[in-house]
């Protein structure tokens, strides 16, 4: 599976800002890759802004579409005004290890649940739009025994279709390689064994 991730490093975040009647809503994003991650912009957010009204926070700590590592948070505002709304734009944006938190400040004009809704949708969807993008391959590992003489060559061809190479060990009969293989591909290495004349085993298959 190929999806697309905020490309942004441990402990950074995308930061915008969106004022609706007089309310300030500050939306912080980044990149989840576990519920820790996203553990981690909240209680910066909340240290950043101790007197703001809310923090209200969504995250998907795994691939679009999961369904375990997910979360949302109203905190305070009226039942299903913030979160959920929060957590559809991301649902909805086709991004995976993404957490986000919306921290308001209010203005003194209540926007009752439409607006409220509406607002925390909008401050996610307008952060959204500038966050710096990644792709994510998911992998599986696959183990390859070549000669010692065939290594340099299924390197070489393993890196041109950017197949990374995980773990060597060698051995008397040669090289074990243990590679990430995509998972949404599969794994032809036919052509790789032509190469190499057959000097090419697949350990998991015996």
């Amino acid at each position: 599976m190929r999806y697309a991730v905020p490309d942004l490093p441990p402990g950074r975040w995308h930061e915008s800002e969106l004022e609706v009647e007089k309310s300030r809503f500050i939306t912080w994003v980044c990149h989840a890759p576990d519920t820790a991650a996203f553990e981690a912009l909240l209680a910066e957010a909340r240290r950043t802004h101790p007197n703001a009204s809310h923090h209200c926070s969504a995250f998907i700590a795994g691939p679009p579409g999961e369904q375990n590592a997910i979360g949302f948070s109203d905190d305070g505002e009226p039942g299903g005004t913030a979160g959920r709304p929060m957590f559809q734009v991301l649902e909805g944006s086709a991004l995976g290890q993404v957490g986000c938190v919306v921290t308001r400040y209010f203005g003194g004009t209540k926007l009752g649940t439409g607006g409220l809704a509406r607002a925390y949708s909008r401050a996610v969807a307008q952060a959204l739009e500038a966050v710096p993008r990644r792709e994510v391959v998911e992998r599986e590992s696959l183990r390859l025994r070549v000669d010692f003489a065939g290594e340099a060559e299924a390197r070489a061809w393993l890196a041109d279709r950017d197949v990374p190479v995980e773990q060597a060990d060698y051995g008397a009969e040669g090289v074990l390689l243990t590679v990430g293989w995509p998972s949404d591909a599969p794994a032809d290495l036919s052509a790789l064994e032509s190469r190499l004349r057959g000097r090419l085993a697949l350990p998991d298959d015996d």
